[in-house]
């Protein structure tokens, strides 16, 4: 049995493309594996937050790790902040980083630029944060996209570095990549990433949205002005992102989308992707509802995650400080 670790920052509402890229994914790693869903409120804290939206940001994303499937019996779901070992190995983590390595990090140098002068000291080191989050638990795999491969890599060095300098501790992880995870790509500009931080409402569909919200960003969706369903990334970006959410719901393949949409235009094509979301999220949507309000229970599935996950974490924290010599006894 493999051990898998994630985390996500509750620093906004989950979108379509966190629910087909990664989260759909995970339902299948609970029934086979060891699984740590971790909410990372304190990377959040990187870039200025409002304490009472990160509060809630917070609760909001539990429950919708829930809502989409996440058995609590099955799978650690827990708040980063409420297992204080995270920090601690984060610390040490820091110790055997270098300057130059983190300074290479593409995160830190986009995010960086956008501050000026006032670049905080987290965003340079959250990544051995981050290293922490994951060697904490003897972490297998860790699923993750294209945009977190060299944060990945950057945990797999400090991890060979630790064992290099003071012995065999930590387990090096691999990244996991989902076979059935799809890349969703914004509604407005169909070559970047859908993103959960775009300034731009219509560019992303997010898990909570209203039925006629969805209809309103699909009806607005980017496309181009031969009205012909066809599959090509490369001159019909935007089309194909909308195949591609069409396919990784249906599983038609592309050529079976082709078909049937065949002399019917983009119309027809984008009032059926929305109805399809908006029954796909309806179940999800209801769940959450129950959840968020019904605060015992959700606080008593975080409650018991936490303490699951600070035992694992304890243990592998006492290995380190023994490792190191950080022990009186």
């Amino acid at each position: 049995m493999a051990v898998i670790f994630s985390g996500i920052q509750p620093s906004g509402e989950l979108t379509l493309g966190n629910y087909l890229g990664a989260l759909r994914n995970f339902l299948e790693y609970q029934d086979t594996d060891e699984c740590y869903y971790c909410i990372v409120n304190q990377h959040a804290i990187t870039v200025p937050q409002d304490p009472k939206e990160l509060f809630q940001n917070t609760r909001n994303l539990a429950a919708l790790y829930l809502a989409v499937g996440l058995d609590p019996k099955k799978v650690t779901l827990f708040v980063q902040s409420e297992v204080p070992e995270h920090v601690k190995l984060g610390w040490i983590m820091q110790s055997i980083s270098y300057v130059g390595e983190l300074e290479r990090m593409t995160q830190y140098k986009d995010k960086a630029q956008k501050r000026g002068e006032s670049v905080p000291t987290a965003l340079l080191t959250y990544p051995p944060l981050m290293a922490a989050d994951i060697l904490l638990y003897g972490t297998n795999y860790v699923p993750v996209g294209n945009d977190q491969k060299q944060h990945m890599e950057l945990t797999r060095i400090l991890a060979e570095r630790f064992n290099r300098l003071f012995g065999e501790t930590f387990v090096v992880p691999d990244i996991k990549i989902g076979e059935g995870g799809a890349r969703v790509m914004s509604l407005q500009e169909p070559t970047k990433k859908m993103s959960k931080s775009d300034e731009n409402q219509n560019a992303t569909i997010r898990l909570l949205d209203a039925p006629d919200v969805i209809v309103k960003k699909l009806k607005r969706a980017q496309t181009d002005s031969d009205n012909c369903v066809r599959y090509d990334k490369e001159n019909k970006p935007g089309i194909s992102n909308l195949m591609g959410i069409y396919r990784a719901i249906t599983k038609d393949s592309y050529e079976k989308i082709e078909e049937m949409y065949s002399g019917k235009g983009y119309g027809a094509f984008k009032g059926d992707i929305a109805d399809l979301l908006v029954d796909t999220l309806k179940p999800i949507q209801d769940h959450y509802n129950e959840l968020i309000n019904s605060p015992e229970l959700l606080d008593n599935i975080l409650d018991e995650g936490a303490a699951k996950a600070h035992a694992k974490a304890s243990e592998m924290y006492r290995k380190v400080e023994l490792a190191m010599g950080l022990c009186r006894r």
